[in-house]
């Protein structure tokens, strides 16, 4: 383990117990989240790639406007 993993865990045995729970909830949540973000976007890949090729082919043929916020 490193050295910053063993001071966040010296950090989270200080808190109360439900302090404890309720950040041991929200990373799990946080990387249940991340999983499925990244398995999303690894499904996703051909798409994007197409939709990137779509645009730049738009942008080249002069159909594009510039972005103005």
């Amino acid at each position: 383990m490193s050295h910053l993993m063993q001071e966040a865990l010296a950090e989270i045995q200080k808190l109360p117990e439900q302090e404890k729970e309720n950040f041991a909830a929200w990373i799990l949540a946080e990387l249940t989240s991340e999983k499925r973000w990244m398995t999303a976007f690894a499904k996703s890949e051909d798409v994007l790639a197409q939709l990137a090729d779509e645009a730049l082919s738009e942008h080249r043929a002069g159909l594009t406007q510039p972005l103005n916020p």
